[in-house]
């Protein structure tokens, strides 16, 4: 039995692999996750060994499996990119919007989460634009936004939603003017923004069904017929769809807090993980229905990896997305003039490396001698896999 100082996504896997292997069909991207993440910073994958430059300790460091879903990986991986976007933030209030999406649509997205995924992007970002030139909404400008796709909820079921982060202000380029939006507590009204939406991505998803991009199985097998799909989704036009507008952060040092915590996580870290034994496990989540108090939830192992693989992404699609005067292919060109009109001083160095950043923000020394505390640890020499990356 394991206790929450061992406790692991990879030890689950582990323990009910092969459980879950005989009894679920299993698509290439679970199947590589099943077969990297147990290898992930172990010897299998080989590494270096460091010695301390002072007192002579030496100490493995094996290498990481770079799984984008593995909870091991994800700490480096979300240090690099926050260093990046710390040169790219504005000297502006930053509003943060949650799109989501009805729970009868869950089903047809995780069958077609590539489309799905892709549609839930491009509705979020078309709605938000729109509003941002309409002029009756006073900015008449190009929005900048940064959009990040959540597919679960607190117990790891199907939720595909979006959070979105949007620096408070519209650039009217052709007049070389930034307007900054006066309301410190909201940007639109949230029932029209929700309503743009929910026609915008209807209309979309029925366009991928009529040039056949999307796909049915098993339950939803019935859908394939036009009229039934059509007929489906029709009582979805009268239900209110649910867009969030929290409060905005004050700043930028708010929104690095923000995007640390839930820009380059997968479903559920480690440290939820609570116990793990031959039968079941044990995770933390908070219950969103009774004041988001934190509770236990145990299932049997194979249901906790059938959650867990509902979440896989399809290989090279990106999760992080950015528009607008943010978009990439752009914000070099926009940022200086935006930074120019508002008054910020542009940044003065480059962006900080992932260990420069997880050194001064969390005080981690990672070169630091465990032992003495004071010498360096430095490489020695390698040390070989004993088995390829699958």
């Amino acid at each position: 039995m394991s206790d929450s100082k061992t406790a692991t996504v990879a030890e689950v896997i582990l323990r009910h692999r092969e459980a879950y292997l005989s009894t679920h069909a299993v698509a290439a991207p679970a199947r590589r996750l099943m077969a990297v993440l147990p290898l992930c910073r172990t010897a299998a994958l080989g590494g270096h060994m460091h010695r301390c430059s002072d007192c002579g300790h030496e100490q493995p460091r094996y290498n990481s499996c770079g799984n984008r879903h593995c909870p091991n990986c994800q700490v480096l991986a979300r240090e690099r990119w926050l260093a990046k976007q710390e040169a790219i933030l504005l000297d502006l209030p930053y509003f943060h919007l949650v799109f989501t999406l009805p729970a009868e649509l869950q089903p047809i997205l995780l069958q077609n989460k590539k489309a799905g995924y892709t549609l839930l992007f491009q509705s979020v970002a078309k709605t938000l634009l729109q509003f941002g030139k309409d002029p009756r909404n006073e900015l008449e400008g190009q929005l900048g936004f940064t959009s990040v796709l959540h597919t679960w909820n607190q117990t790891l079921g199907a939720h595909a939603h979006l959070h979105v982060l949007l620096p408070a202000g519209a650039l009217r380029e052709k007049e070389k003017h930034f307007e900054v939006i006066k309301n410190e507590k909201w940007l639109f009204p949230v029932r029209a923004l929700s309503r743009v939406y929910r026609a915008i991505f209807l209309k979309g998803l029925l366009k991928l069904h009529k040039k056949e991009k999307l796909e049915f199985h098993g339950k939803l097998e019935h859908l394939r017929d036009p009229k039934t799909f059509k007929q489906s989704l029709d009582p979805l036009y009268q239900k209110e769809w649910v867009v969030y507008a929290k409060r905005p952060f004050g700043g930028p040092a708010q929104v690095l807090a923000y995007l640390g915590r839930y820009t380059h996580r997968v479903a559920i870290s480690n440290a939820r993980i609570l116990n793990v034994n031959d039968q079941t496990v044990t995770f933390a989540y908070r219950d969103r229905k009774d004041a988001a108090a934190k509770k236990a939830m145990t299932l049997q192992g194979t249901e906790f990896l059938r959650r867990f693989f509902l979440h896989t992404l399809p290989d090279k699609f990106t999760r992080i997305r950015h528009y607008g005067f943010l978009g990439n292919s752009v914000r070099k060109k926009k940022l200086p003039l935006i930074r120019e009109l508002i008054g910020q001083a542009a940044p003065e160095k480059e962006p900080e490396t992932a260990e420069e950043r997880l050194e001064r923000v969390y005080d981690v020394h990672l070169h630091r001698c465990p032992s003495c505390k004071t010498g360096e640890m430095q490489k020695s020499y390698q040390i070989p896999r004993t088995r390829a990356p699958p």
